[in-house]
C-alpha cells in the first residue's frame, strides 16, 4: 500500500472519527508514518478537508446511505479518492481508484467492492451531475461550491453583502504560505534567512512585519534552528495583535488568555526579555505550553498563572502599562490552517462568544494603569464578535478611549483574518 495514502487515510480518519485538529494530527501522523512525500499527504489532506461538503454532494448522488450515517472509514477512502481523481490531475483516474480501494481491503474490509463501484460510478456518469443554481439559493451554492457550513455563509452575507462574502469564501480555500516569526534575542532576520537558505529552504520576507519570513521546504516544525529557538511558526494575522500593543522594555504587560504561547513569546520578545509579563490561561495544561515555549526561545520573563479571564485578578489592578485580551472566539479567520472549522455546527457555545468576550474584556480592562494601551483581538471575521464587543466596551468605559481598529481577511491582506482594536485609558485629570 502507498504509505502516503495510507498516512493520509490515518489524519483524515482522526480528524472525522476523534474530531482531531487537522494540524495537530497531520503532524503527528506524518512523524509516526514517515511517508516518501509529506508535500502529497498534506495536500491530499487539506485538500479533503477543504472541499468536504462539496466531494460529499458528489459522493451522495451515488450512494443511498445518507453521509451522516456512513462509517468513519468508508466516507473518508471515498472522500480521498474523488479528490486525487477531480483536482491532483498528477495522478491518474485509475490510480486514484485502484489505492482507494487498496486501502479499503485494509482498512474498511469487505467495502473495497463499494469503493470502486462509487468512484467508477462517477467517472462514468460525471457529466449528467446536476448542482443547486445560485438563482434558485444563494446560500445552498455558496456553501456547496466553497464548503461552508451554511450558518458561516449566512452571517457573512449579512454583514458583507454577496461580492465580499464571496470574496471571503473562496480566499478560505486557499493554500497558506508557512511563515515563521523570527526570535530576535537569538537572531536577526538576515542572518536567520542565510542559514535557513544554506540549509535547502526557500525563504521570502513577510509582507506586513520586519520580524516575519515565509518559507517552503520539509521539516520547518522541529529541526536544529527551531528546536535551539531561532524562530517560532506564526502567521502574521497572528503576529499583528502584539504588534498594535508595542509592548517595550521595563514595562508590565499582562496577557490574559495566553496559551499556547505564540503572542506571549512574542510580546516577550518586543520587550528584548526585559519587564514583567503576567500570562494568564484557564486550563494548567495549556499554561504549560506557554512554559514550554518560553523555555525553548530562551525567555525569563513571563509569570504564567492558572486562570478565569471572566474575572479581574485584584493583584493586577491598575499596574500594566499594555494588556492583551486575544479571547476566545469562532476562529473563522484561521479556516486555511484549520479547515474543519468551516464545518462546524452553530450551537449554544458558539451563541453565546459575544456575551464571554465582553466579560473578559470588562474584567481586563482593570489591569490597565492610567494612559496604559488595552488591545482586543479575535481570529475571527464577525462583528458581533469583533466590533459590536468593542463598541459595546466604549460605551460603558468613558475612560478608555479607541486609538485604531482594523479587520484583517485572506482576502485582503492575505493573512488569517484578525481583528484588532487598540485602545488607551484617559490619564487620570
Amino acid at each position: 500500500m502507498d504509505k502516503n495514502r495510507k498516512t493520509s487515510f490515518y489524519i483524515l480518519r482522526d480528524v472525522e472519527k476523534n474530531k482531531a485538529y487537522s494540524n495537530i494530527a497531520a503532524n503527528i501522523h506524518i512523524a509516526r508514518q514517515n511517508p516518501s512525500s509529506p508535500s502529497f499527504v498534506r495536500e491530499l489532506v487539506f485538500g479533503v478537508l477543504r472541499r468536504k461538503i462539496y466531494l460529499d454532494y458528489i459522493i451522495g448522488s451515488f450512494v443511498k446511505t445518507p453521509i451522516e450515517k456512513m462509517r468513519a472509514e468508508d466516507i473518508t477512502i471515498l472522500r480521498m479518492g474523488l479528490y486525487q481523481i477531480l483536482y491532483m490531475h498528477s495522478v491518474p483516474d485509475y490510480a486514484a481508484v485502484n489505492e482507494s480501494v487498496f486501502i479499503a481491503r485494509i482498512f474498511a474490509r469487505g467495502r473495497d467492492g463499494f469503493v470502486n463501484g462509487v468512484l467508477r460510478q462517477y467517472l462514468r456518469d460525471r457529466e449528467y451531475l446536476e448542482f443547486p443554481r445560485r438563482e434558485d439559493d444563494i446560500v445552498r451554492y455558496l456553501s456547496l461550491r466553497y464548503s461552508y457550513d451554511p450558518w458561516i455563509v449566512r452571517l457573512w452575507l449579512d454583514e458583507f453583502g454577496e461580492a465580499k462574502a464571496e470574496k471571503l469564501l473562496a480566499a478560505g480555500d486557499d493554500v497558506p504560505p508557512l511563515t515563521i516569526r523570527v526570535n530576535t534575542l537569538k537572531t536577526d532576520r538576515n542572518n536567520l534567512r542565510k542559514r535557513l537558505t544554506e540549509r535547502g529552504f526557500n525563504v521570502y520576507e513577510g509582507r506586513m512585519f520586519k520580524n516575519a519570513l515565509l518559507i517552503e521546504g520539509r521539516d520547518v516544525i522541529g529541526g536544529r534552528f527551531y528546536d535551539s529557538g531561532l524562530y517560532s511558526i506564526q502567521d502574521e494575522g497572528a503576529m499583528a495583535p502584539v504588534a498594535y500593543l508595542g509592548p517595550k522594555p521595563g514595562e508590565i504587560v499582562v496577557d490574559v488568555c495566553a496559551a499556547p504561547g505564540g503572542k506571549t513569546t512574542a510580546i516577550a520578545e518586543m520587550m528584548k526579555n526585559n519587564g514583567d509579563i503576567y500570562a494568564l490561561d484557564i486550563y494548567k495544561r495549556r499554561i504549560r505550553l506557554v512554559d514550554a515555549q518560553a523555555s525553548r526561545l530562551g525567555i525569563g520573563i513571563i509569570k504564567t498563572m492558572v486562570w478565569d479571564a471572566t474575572n479581574t485578578r485584584s493583584e493586577l489592578i491598575d499596574r500594566a502599562d499594555r494588556v492583551l485580551c486575544d479571547v476566545p472566539c469562532s476562529g473563522l479567520g484561521t479556516v486555511r490552517h484549520k479547515p474543519e472549522i468551516k464545518y462546524r455546527h452553530w450551537d449554544y457555545e458558539l451563541e453565546g462568544l459575544p456575551s464571554k468576550q465582553r466579560d473578559i474584556l470588562a474584567s481586563s480592562s482593570a489591569y490597565v494603569k492610567p494612559g496604559g494601551v488595552l488591545v482586543y483581538s479575535t481570529c475571527t471575521i464577525s462583528r458581533r464578535e469583533n466590533e459590536s464587543v468593542t463598541e459595546d466596551f466604549l460605551k460603558k468605559n468613558r475612560d478608555f478611549v479607541k486609538l485604531e481598529q482594523k479587520q484583517f481577511t485572506t482576502a485582503d491582506d492575505d493573512t488569517d483574518g484578525f481583528y484588532v482594536c487598540k485602545m488607551q485609558r484617559r490619564e487620570k485629570t
